[in-house]
């Protein structure tokens, strides 16, 4: 089995858009969430969000090829150039058909199908974009990455909602280890702070309702209502170790495993006794060669709904045992919101940070646990060496992923 680590990462996200950026964010606590400015939410219940800021697609690509890309789109593309260029990666001196990538959307472009929907409505069928369905669908991040880097290899999109990111890393983790390419581009993206975005999730009960910023996206807190709906994206660029090795390539981390399950259970809810992301987790250490007694840390997939909260804090400890009560669990949401289709890439890439500076940040805005949620919630900052990161996503439809990751370490 081949060896796979990191090289490259390229982040877009509401407290920054680079990974130098976002990080530093991170480590002074700051939060991304604010009014919501893409449309009039006066009337809905819901009013925050967590916005991707100052955006420029120009800066990263023409305007031309801006156009003819959505917002989901343009955030994976930037992404994936600060990862490219991050891992140094000269493709004149590569084989475009041994690079491939897995860049996967929840939604893809719902602002593409308001709009459209709306001249539908008013205009009549004639006059809907002719490239209204290469915009909307959510490959076509994957498409995009591909095309604007000449990444010839595999290209695929894992769409498992919320676990989005976490499978396409996993996937793409695979198709190295199995020799189907020697580096891939993977993550997630996602841009669904709309209308339709904002009316359904708050339908779903599924978005907090506060209006302080302060106290909106509270994970594992006795006061935590629901999730608040981000935005941006997270992309990595994994390598196979001898290839990496071979060019002088820098190495941030390796990927040591990854685990997958279905709850079989419900739409929306996580199985009550979290037994599917407990397996999930087991198959990830299991396919790391580790014990539970190894992996000291968890990047939790943390929303700040009663149930994923809870449901998740029974499964690792149906997954950890005695060594639960040893492991250290935060949540990246209490600060960049949920991000989606994005957000276990941009977990991913949380962790690889943690791993390389023996730091790891706080659950912010986290006061008081709630009930039955009493494991280490990192309710402190701290500077801890961590030897692996498990970091967990759960998406709608039981979609249950975790990846883990450790130093890289010479044979």
């Amino acid at each position: 089995m081949r060896r796979v680590v990191v090289t490259g990462m390229g982040a877009v996200t509401p407290i920054g858009n680079s990974v130098e950026e976002f990080w530093s964010s991170v480590k002074q606590e700051k939060i991304g969430f604010a009014p919501i400015t893409g449309f009039d939410a006066s009337d809905y219940k819901c009013k925050l969000a967590a916005e991707v800021k100052d955006f420029e697609p120009e800066k990263y690509m023409d305007k031309k090829t801006a156009r003819r890309m959505e917002r989901f789109c343009q955030f994976a593309v930037a992404a994936a150039g600060e990862a490219l260029a991050d891992a140094d990666l000269d493709m004149e001196k590569e084989d475009p058909y041994r690079i491939g990538c897995v860049v996967g959307s929840g939604i893809g472009s719902l602002q593409a199908m308001e709009r459209e929907h709306g001249r539908l409505l008013e205009k009549g069928p004639s006059r809907v974009s002719p490239l209204f369905v290469p915009l909307m669908i959510s490959n076509m991040a994957a498409g995009n990455v591909s095309i604007q880097y000449g990444l010839k290899g595999k290209s695929i999109n894992v769409v498992t909602a919320c676990a989005t990111g976490t499978n396409c890393i996993g996937e793409a983790f695979r198709a190295i280890q199995y020799g189907d390419a020697d580096v891939m581009a993977a993550g997630g993206t996602e841009s669904a702070v709309t209308p339709i975005g904002i009316a359904g999730f708050t339908s779903l009960t599924a978005l907090s309702d506060s209006t302080d910023p302060a106290r909106c996206s509270i994970p594992f807190d006795k006061d935590r209502s629901g999730f608040v709906m981000g935005e941006g994206a997270g992309i990595v660029i994994l390598e196979e170790l001898e290839h990496a090795l071979k060019r002088g390539a820098h190495i941030y981390a390796e990927v040591l495993g990854y685990g997958c399950s279905s709850d079989a259970y419900h739409i929306t809810s996580p199985a009550e006794d979290g037994a599917g992301a407990a397996k999930a987790m087991k198959n990830a250490m299991a396919d790391g060669g580790v014990t539970p007694a190894d992996v000291t840390y968890i990047n939790a997939h943390g929303t700040g709904t009663h149930h994923n909260d809870l449901f998740e804090t029974r499964a690792i400890k149906l997954a950890f045992g005695d060594c639960a009560k040893n492991v250290k669990i935060n949540s990246t949401k209490s600060m960049v919101g949920h991000l989606l289709g994005a957000a276990g890439a941009v977990e991913f890439i949380t962790c690889v940070k943690e791993l390389q500076e023996g730091f790891l940040h706080r659950t912010v805005g986290l006061k008081a646990p709630g009930e039955e949620l009493d494991l280490d919630y990192c309710m402190e900052s701290c500077a801890e060496e961590i030897p692996y990161a498990l970091s967990n996503s759960l998406g709608f439809g039981g979609h249950n992923a975790s990846i883990l990751i450790g130093k890289y370490k010479e044979a």
